[in-house]
């Protein structure tokens, strides 16, 4: 049974995302999809519209067999750790055997070329990086401007500095890095993006539409508005999270949480949060007595800069959010990689590959939480308490669905 895995956030599941499927199948040959998928808060720093049973459901009427969430210490990262940890799980299944990511050139040889110059990082890469940061240039920018710069043989500096500097092909090479430095077999491909780009905030004339576009008018008009662009089933999960109240979930759910732990903090507690770099505890400590409404969307306007990127200020506020200091979230941590496969949802197909997993895996594979203990297990748990407290109708089981919920199953 060969397996193809896909990494994922599904923030919601639409159109694109079905190509994208469809795509890693065709390109791989592989019998059954693997989706690592991203829990309730997200690579940019946001908390995803519907919580990740929801998504994982999305995920599995779509065509993914088997989904598996990657733990939100390695989510809610810039993408160098996000891409390590997600394909580590991948790698640590020991039953993947490829995998296919989206990017927006769909030159899958010069992101590989570059990739294995980059995964041994080096001489001079964090220097010029660090160069680029103090010139003003935000951190995407410098690191794409810095491995441009080192472009090996073949591929012109130039032509990779227009490469790395959009988002999809930037993504995949971190995964391409990833591979490198956990030395793995998994064959990578990639599928060139198609309709939308990935900010493009308005939907364009096709069936595809961006995922931001998506969520706009998902926020704005509820799930109606977003049918010609998503996929039945997905539609009628949404429908049904709206008519629950447990959807949307966007960041002004979590203003009241936020502002109180961000007002009754120390700088000097704030400074041992993750991402709180630079400063940046005396600066929100500052701007905080100046805002114009007690809003995260008035909070970010205010701390965005050049350098500090929305997204890194959101990332930022996340872990001040769910508490997570930079012990937790060091570089050495991280490096560790991933300590469990947690299940969150199958069809038959998955089940099928679970049981050769439980012989292949270096990891333990988690169907219930609750027979395991790690501090990455318990950062997740705590995630998705918190994520549930955002929600219009609140339960205990729900805060708690790690413990209560079985996985998933189509």
């Amino acid at each position: 049974m060969k397996a193809v895995g896909v990494i994922v956030e599904y923030n919601p599941l639409h159109n694109g995302h079905v190509y994208h499927l469809t795509e890693a199948r065709r390109l791989s040959g592989a019998d059954v999809v693997v989706a690592v998928m991203s829990g309730p808060f997200l690579q940019r720093g946001e908390p995803a519209i519907v919580g990740k049973r929801v998504r994982t459901e999305m995920a599995l009427h779509a065509g993914a067999d088997l989904v598996v969430e990657l733990p939100v210490a390695y989510a809610v990262q810039p993408a160098e750790w996000f891409a390590f940890g997600a394909v580590s799980l991948l790698h640590r299944t020991g039953a993947v055997d490829s995998l296919c990511f989206g990017s927006e050139s769909g030159d899958l040889d010069s992101l590989q070329r570059i990739a294995r110059v980059l995964a041994v990082e080096p001489a001079g890469l964090r220097e010029d990086i660090a160069r680029r940061l103090r010139e003003g240039a935000s951190y995407p920018a410098a690191y794409a401007g810095a491995a441009a710069a080192l472009a090996p043989g073949g591929v012109d500096a130039d032509d990779a500095a227009a490469l790395l500097g959009q988002p999809n092909n930037s993504l995949g090479l971190h995964y391409l890095i990833a591979l490198e430095r956990l030395g793995s077999a998994i064959k990578p491909f990639t599928a060139a993006r198609t309709g939308a780009a990935y900010h493009e905030a308005t939907p364009g004339p096709g069936a595809i539409a961006s995922a931001t576009a998506v969520r706009r008018l998902l926020l704005a008009d509820g799930p109606e508005a977003a049918a010609p662009y998503v996929p039945a089933a997905t539609l009628a999960i949404l429908r049904r999270e709206w008519q629950e109240g447990r959807a949307p979930v966007h960041w002004e759910r979590f203003a009241q949480p936020l502002l109180h732990i961000a007002a009754t903090r120390r700088a000097s507690e704030l400074e041992q949060i993750a991402e709180v770099t630079e400063g940046l505890e005396h600066r929100l400590s500052r701007t905080l007595a100046q805002l114009p409404e007690p809003s995260v969307e008035a909070l970010l306007n205010a701390l965005k800069t050049k350098r500090y990127t929305r997204t890194k200020l959101q990332r930022m506020l996340t872990h001040i959010l769910l508490n997570h200091t930079k012990a937790e979230c060091s570089p050495e941590k991280l490096a560790e990689g991933p300590a469990y496969l947690r299940v969150l949802g199958f069809n038959a197909q998955g089940q099928s590959l679970l049981k050769h997993m439980k012989k292949t895996a270096s990891l333990p594979v988690l169907l219930k939480p609750s027979t395991f203990v790690h501090n990455q297990l318990e950062l997740d748990v705590q995630a998705q308490a918190a994520y549930a407290l955002a929600c219009k109708h609140i339960d205990t089981r729900m805060m708690y669905s790690d413990y209560y919920e079985p996985p998933v199953r189509l």
